[in-house]
């Protein structure tokens, strides 16, 4: 049975989206749709021990997922046309391959975006829907307790049903209000691929390429839009170091010490390509295309040394009057070390520490411990160090905090 539910959760991490978002195409309701996904998953729990998994998991759930559909109308008696067609669509699906509608999961993300949800359960409910994520990750990620993000989801789930919010993506001239939200969550989702906030797996290429195969679907929609060609850029040369950043054994291999050979140059020309569509616009760089800036530095540096940090301090500075961050002022930081050396380096993380921003994150006791050891002062790194490894959730992340403290 372990190696069932493991096996299970692995297709669900994979195709869960997916079969979530036919379910919505057929009955019109987010909220439902997971649920009838997750009989179809209990029911798999049952079933697969003995007939062992399905060729094509992915269709095996999604046609269980609509018979519960059916027998639920039937039950209701609502047994119209409706129903019929959508029947014979189903026997027509069972015995052949599985053709999800690509767009169906870019439908599932403007669905989640309606404005009539605030921000935060967007996002919550986007990355436990289409991410796969489990609450206890998304819980990680915005800092709160379980408890509290599995009540977010829910009332998340229950106010798209209530406004009766349509499962499509919406006209152009509404782009608006959903556009920004959308972005956000298609990044997110990215950024859980590229460095994985739990678990033992340092990369996770499977939420990393559903994110970027969305992101370049919506710059098609929206070619007017900077912010969209600024997101695809810094998406893909944040992928071109992925077969550089993990050692065989799986281990993370970081940035200095990555065989720069190894990047992919087709995706850093992509890159470069997208964010020239963003300038191209001439409205400016916002928030996505000056992180595309600073990730096309590293990606056309030829080692370290070589970088050209004056600009990413620059362009640095520019993201943090943008957006306020601490994350990004921390990221300034790592870069002023770079050009000024990291005393000067030290005052912007303890400002950043005495103002209490980043409490909990093993972030900035990773700098600050990575400053001080530059600095010669070996034991406040260590402990540092040592209180990061004990904050970060990925398991691997961990084990190289650890070495770097016992290597001091």
């Amino acid at each position: 049975m372990t190696d069932i539910r493991r096996t299970l959760d692995a297709i669900w991490r994979i195709e869960g989206a997916r079969v979530v978002a036919v379910l919505a195409r057929m009955v019109g309701d987010v909220s439902l749709a997971e649920d009838l996904a997750q009989e179809a998953v209990a029911d798999a729990l049952v079933q697969w021990p003995e007939s062992g998994v399905p060729r094509n998991a992915g269709a095996w759930l999604t046609a269980v997922a609509k018979r519960k559909a059916i027998d639920s109308w039937r039950r209701r008696e609502r047994l119209d046309e409706r129903y019929r067609t959508i029947a014979r669509d189903l026997e027509a699906h069972i015995s052949g391959e599985w053709e999800p509608i690509d767009d169906d999961v870019l439908r599932l993300i403007f669905t989640a975006c309606h404005p009539v949800l605030g921000r935060d359960a967007q996002v919550a409910m986007t990355l436990r829907i289409v991410g796969g994520l489990a609450s206890e990750e998304i819980a990680r990620m915005f800092l709160v307790g379980v408890p509290t993000m599995q009540q977010r989801i829910v009332r998340a789930k229950k106010t798209l049903t209530a406004a009766r919010v349509p499962f499509e993506v919406p006209e152009p001239e509404e782009w608006s209000t959903r556009l920004s939200g959308v972005l956000s969550v298609i990044y997110l989702i990215f950024t859980e691929g590229y460095a994985a906030t739990s678990g033992d797996r340092w990369i996770r290429t499977d939420l990393a390429n559903e994110a970027l195969r969305l992101g370049r679907i919506v710059a098609e929609l929206a070619p007017g839009e900077p912010e969209v060609h600024g997101l695809v850029a810094l998406m893909e040369f944040q992928a071109a170091r992925f077969a550089a950043r993990i050692a065989p054994d799986g281990s993370p291999v970081l940035l200095a010490d990555q065989d720069r050979a190894r990047w992919d140059h087709g995706q850093i020309a992509r890159g470069d390509a997208a964010l020239a569509r963003a300038d191209a616009l001439h409205r400016g760089r916002a928030n996505y295309a000056l992180q595309a800036g600073i990730a096309q530095c590293h990606a056309h540096a030829a080692s370290v040394e070589a970088t050209d940090w004056d600009r990413i301090v620059l362009l640095y500075e520019a993201l943090g009057e943008l957006t306020k961050n601490p994350v990004v002022e921390l990221n300034r930081a790592v870069a002023v070390s770079m050009t000024s050396g990291p005393l000067a380096a030290l005052e912007i993380v303890d400002r950043l520490s005495a103002g209490g921003a980043l409490r909990g994150s093993h972030l900035l006791p990773s700098v600050r411990g990575e400053l001080l050891a530059k600095l010669g002062r070996i034991s406040e790194a260590r402990a540092e160090l040592t209180t990061a490894a004990e904050q970060v959730t990925n398991e691997r992340q961990r084990a190289v905090l650890l070495a770097k403290a016992k290597a001091l």
